[in-house]
């Protein structure tokens, strides 16, 4: 096995008090130092069957204004089909490490199973391994990619997915009517129909020290926006105020992050979220969060509407590839 997988890292340091130097944060990034450990103020909650529209729009942008980042419920998404696509993720992640190497990620590729993914200073790691594949539109995905284990997944998957772009596009229309908009104009501005829609199975193994390492380091998200899962294992943190504060864990509920393309698009109206992930020394925590992300090709900027003398653009205009070079290989933009 050419990489060690934090799986099998942490099953072997399981009994002891240590783990590999690689994985011990900075002290300014230790969550043990650096989590707020007082009254946590409440991420912002938006009831998305609320029939005052205008009440929707208005908690939508306030949030992504303020906080880069909000929990939607009532989405339209049955617990049923969330619960599924939570028991077949975990079913690959418990199977045997062999046939999870059938999936690892090649060179090159977006998609796959995988360990390490972004270039981090001084070669240190997340306690994380995870699993990549598109899931939308159908021209997009590639089939091999998908786990034939457990049996049920894909249909899970797709079931899914097939729900989520309902959330998205409402999600869209909302920050467009928020900028004065047609609301069409994020989603077009975004892609359109050629949107592509990347999900992520994270899985955060027991870490001996978790007041030590990270799950993931803090970091924005470079698509347009990010609808996340979560199992019942608290972990994610989000930065404000200058403070790490804990993300309440609400069942059945789509946590939204404001990605860095959504911040450009919108001129910086709308914040891209800086956030972390902790671990736990007991449970395994685990998310499975979807990226939306435009064409690779396609140019990003602010908006031309929103641009005037008074708000001149705060961002180059440049190809959603090249922004994401940049970004992964920590080039200035």
């Amino acid at each position: 096995m050419e990489v060690e997988r934090v799986q099998s890292i942490a099953s072997l340091k399981a009994n002891l008090d240590a783990i590999p130097s690689e994985f011990v944060r900075p002290e300014n990034e230790q969550p043990g130092r650096t989590t707020f450990r007082g009254p946590v103020p409440e991420i912002p909650v938006v009831d998305m069957s609320d029939p005052d529209r205008t009440r929707v729009v208005r908690a939508v942008v306030d949030a992504s204004c303020k906080w880069g980042m909000f929990q939607v419920v009532n989405h339209g998404i049955p617990a049923e089909v969330i619960k599924e696509l939570q028991e077949v993720g975990k079913e690959f992640f418990e199977l045997p490490q062999e046939e999870k190497e059938k999936y690892a990620m090649k060179s090159g590729s977006t998609e796959g199973y995988g360990t390490k993914l972004g270039k981090e200073l001084e070669g240190k790691k997340g306690w994380v391994d995870f699993l990549f594949h598109n899931v939308w539109p159908p021209s997009l995905i590639n089939h091999g990619v998908w786990p034939s284990k457990p049996s049920t997944y894909r249909k899970a998957n797709e079931e899914y997915t097939k729900h989520l772009v309902k959330v998205m596009d409402e999600l869209f229309e909302s920050l467009s009517i928020g900028l004065g908009l047609e609301k069409h104009a994020m989603k077009e501005a975004s892609g359109g129909e050629d949107l592509g829609l990347l999900l992520k199975i994270n899985y955060y193994p027991p870490c001996p020290r978790p007041d030590l390492a990270l799950g993931v380091p803090p970091h924005t998200d470079m698509s347009m926006l990010t609808l996340l899962v979560p199992n019942e294992v608290s972990g994610l943190q989000v930065f404000k105020d200058d403070h790490w504060f804990d993300a309440k864990y609400i069942p059945n509920a789509i946590i939204v992050h404001i990605g860095d393309q959504v911040e450009i698009l919108s001129n910086g109206k709308y914040k891209s979220v800086l956030h972390r992930t902790t671990v736990n020394k007991e449970k395994v925590r685990m998310s499975w969060p979807v990226f939306c992300e435009p064409p690779n090709e396609l140019v990003i900027g602010p908006l031309p509407q929103l641009i005037n003398q008074e708000n001149p653009p705060k961002y180059k205009a440049k190809k959603y590839k090249d922004y994401k070079y940049c970004k992964l290989n920590k080039l200035p933009q």
